[in-house]
């Protein structure tokens, strides 16, 4: 009967209506939500069939279903904490439970977020007041990343600040820029010794230094100058043993005076012409030396009436303790330390899939990969499809709250319309009863 197909659609129209206003409802409710992604109700006609003649027509009525809109984000807001993450394009931040984390589970579920405020706990983890762990893939302990898997989340691990600890850095490296007086090797000259000392940090964080000596050849009465000098380099940590010793000569041509033309190995490595490098066995390790190539630039060169070192570069530090912490626009957790120097800890990944629309949607703004999202893949970020890592900044809610409200006025005028039909359709049922008084 048709009275009863409308007292129906009637019912299923206010069913509907009372599923948009709920999904408004949260859309309000969390406008002020960091990381919040709306949801949005759509409706759906229901057909029963129709006559094909007669004027008989039976209604289907209309239903709903509602999808987080998880691919539309809100704007970025600016914070004082360099822990404060969020993701300006595509892509999501890895997290996981703190809880499975403390529990020591083997593999915790990866769940996914855009948004979020990150602090060390008690043991260094960088977690959000929700309870959300950091994850992201460890760095070597020279600072790089190695090639981790990038479908499969067994190989990141929760992004650990480590304040409380000394981290000392070794000297491998060092790179001389020191200029010899010319005049000293003509025949005349003195023959004084050049000396000058160089701070290197060894394995242990102490510091140690290598006494470097330039003495000039110096000809015979007449004669010309020899540009040739002997370079020694001692040890303070071998107990000031000679660890190298090499006899340079430069070049006096018109157009590549002052530049190394040769250098002959006495003791120590060997002297690579073509990299200006030789590796010096110091108490610690190898530490390699470099004085400039053959016919190159920089390194050591002989002009004019002045010893003059005028660059030396090294790596390493003395022992210090992390003062801060910042993550960049790619991922990378850089540490800085009371001794000046920085470290990459860590890389947080941004994670991409076919459909993000498709997750499941979980309390506390996180999404979880489904069969429906289509299989995930880690990028780094600012890569392939994903955006950048902002820090210093939240997302804040993708609710527009005059379009909700716009929406709940048309969602309450349909919903009492709904309830006409229903009221119509009783007093239209009521005349029928009346046929028979």
């Amino acid at each position: 009967m048709s009275l009863s197909s409308s007292l129906n659609a009637g019912v299923a129209g206010l069913a509907a209506n009372s599923t948009k206003l709920s999904a408004i409802s949260d859309n309000i409710a969390n406008s002020g939500t960091y990381g919040y992604r709306r949801a949005e109700t759509d409706f759906h006609s229901m057909v029963t069939g129709s006559g094909t003649g007669g004027g008989k027509y039976s209604a289907g009525g209309v239903t709903a279903t509602t999808s987080r809109l998880i691919t539309e984000g809100g704007s970025l807001v600016s914070t004082s904490s360099p822990t404060d993450l969020a993701v300006s394009g595509g892509g999501f931040l890895p997290v996981v439970s703190a809880t499975e984390i403390n529990a020591k589970v083997t593999n915790p579920t990866m769940m996914l977020t855009t948004t979020g405020s990150f602090l060390p706990d008690s043991k260094g983890y960088l977690v959000s007041d929700t309870g959300l762990t950091l994850m992201g893939w460890p760095a070597t302990s020279d600072g790089t990343i190695p090639d981790y898997p990038r479908t499969s989340s067994d190989s990141l691990e929760p992004v650990r600040i480590s304040t409380t600890e000394l981290v000392g850095s070794p000297t491998t490296s060092l790179q001389l820029g020191v200029n010899l007086p010319a005049i000293d090797t003509e025949a005349d000259a003195a023959g004084t010794p050049h000396t000058m000392s160089v701070e290197y940090f060894g394995n242990l964080g102490f510091s140690e230094t290598l006494d470097i000596s330039f003495t000039p050849t110096v000809p015979a009465a007449g004669s010309p100058a020899s540009n040739e000098w002997t370079m020694v380099i001692t040890d303070s940590a071998s107990g000031g043993a000679t660890i190298g010793e090499y006899v340079l000569t430069f070049d006096d041509s018109r157009t590549d005076g002052g530049g190394l033309a040769t250098v002959t190995t006495v003791s120590g490595g060997a002297y690579d012409p073509l990299t200006g490098d030789a590796i010096l066995n110091v108490a610690g390790g190898p530490l390699e030396l470099n004085i400039g190539a053959i016919g190159g630039t920089g390194g050591l060169t002989q002009l004019g009436y002045d010893f003059s070192p005028l660059q030396i570069n090294k790596d390493g530090s003395p022992v210090g303790t992390m003062t801060s912490v910042e993550i960049d626009e790619n991922g990378m957790v850089h540490a800085y330390f009371s001794t000046g120097i920085t470290k990459t800890i860590a890389q947080v990944p941004l994670v991409d899939m076919a459909n993000p629309n498709g997750m499941a949607t979980l309390d506390y703004g996180t999404y979880l990969p489904t069969a429906a999202s289509g299989s995930f893949y880690m990028w780094d970020a600012g890569s392939g499809p994903t955006g950048e890592i902002i820090s210093y900044a939240r997302e804040a809610s993708a609710t527009d709250v005059a379009k909700e409200l716009t929406d709940l006025i048309q969602t309450q005028r349909a919903y009492s319309s709904s309830a006409k039909i229903i009221q119509t359709v009783d007093e239209m049922l009521q005349e029928t009863t009346n046929i028979k008084r």
